[in-house]
């Protein structure tokens, strides 16, 4: 184990994670103040950066190999094991937890520090792949039952799925457009989960979503739904200790409302578990404002995340 990894490791960095969305070239574009927590950087430091300014010289190639690929597979809740520098030159790179879900023309996700144990091993089992790159993280892969078994220690045996085990293509070019998704970062401590940022304008219109209730883009018949999903998100991402963080992956479908509705002023809706169904029929499709969406919600330390793309 390198003499940076051992250092960072024993510092016990805080369970927390952050958002961050970056464009295809890896610039952050938008990053939450719980980076300042886990590496130490202000947002304003990272903004504009490259993404692998801070990755490990060792991982450098399979990281950039990684992320042409992930966009070009326009992937979706998808977690890398890799080591990310800290600002503290002391405090070396921290093995991370990094999420990644393609977005239209961005990638947005989170990063959180990764360390043995059930949150690890929740978070994982709840991602459509998982990669790792940091050879000390090789635990942290999840495997399901029809998954090949691993090659024995000693005797790697690269997996086709692996960056490692392919070269980059000259004709492999970047795809200029991808899925139609959206991206909505929530407050995570409101009652009515408040939107403080959206990455396109895909799903409603210009503006139309600014410090609203999330609530207020549900159709009525599916609020409490949505509302139970979310809780039970927030739950999931709670660290050892109490505190908000991340708590893998939720996946859910329900009824948008694109034009958004007084979510405030209506009734309360009847209340429901996570054992209802959504209601798929079209409101008022008429109207052209309304129609069903598949989410891909997950929880963090100063938010929330939500990924929509019509069904």
């Amino acid at each position: 184990m390198d003499v940076d990894e051992t250092t960072a490791m024993n510092s016990s960095p805080p369970s927390v994670s952050f958002i961050a969305i970056m464009d295809f070239s890896a610039r952050w574009k938008y990053l939450t103040e719980s980076v300042s927590d886990l590496l130490g950087y202000e947002p304003s430091d990272l903004r504009e950066h490259s993404f692998f300014e801070l990755a490990h010289p060792d991982e450098l190639v399979q990281v950039r190999q990684l992320h042409q690929e992930t966009i070009i597979a326009d992937k979706a809740a998808c977690i890398v094991y890799m080591r990310l520098k800290h600002k503290v030159a002391h405090k070396g790179y921290l093995l991370c937890a990094v999420s990644r879900t393609v977005v239209y023309d961005r990638v947005v996700g989170s990063v959180s520090f990764a360390s043995p144990g059930g949150e690890t091993l929740h978070i994982s089992s709840t991602a459509q792949e998982v990669i790792v790159i940091t050879p000390a993280a090789a635990n942290f892969e999840f495997r399901r039952w029809h998954d090949p078994p691993s090659a024995p220690s000693g005797h790697p045996s690269p997996s086709p799925r692996s960056p490692a085990s392919r070269q980059a293509s000259p004709s492999e070019e970047l795809p200029t457009s991808q899925t139609p998704r959206t991206a909505f970062i929530l407050d995570r401590f409101s009652a009515n989960c408040t939107i403080g940022h959206y990455s396109n304008h895909l799903l409603i219109a210009r503006e139309a979503a600014t410090s609203r209730p999330f609530f207020d883009f549900v159709a009525r018949e599916d609020e409490a739904l949505v509302r139970s999903w979310l809780g039970a998100i927030k739950t999931c991402g709670v660290n050892d200790s109490g505190q908000p963080s991340s708590g893998g992956f939720g996946y859910g479908r329900f009824v948008m409302c694109t034009a958004g509705r007084d979510s405030m002023a209506s009734e309360p809706a009847p209340a429901a578990d996570w054992r209802m169904k959504p209601t798929l029929r079209v409101l008022d499709s008429s109207k052209g404002d309304t129609f069903v969406v598949d989410a891909i919600f997950s929880a963090h330390s100063d938010g929330l995340v939500c990924i929509l793309r019509q069904a």
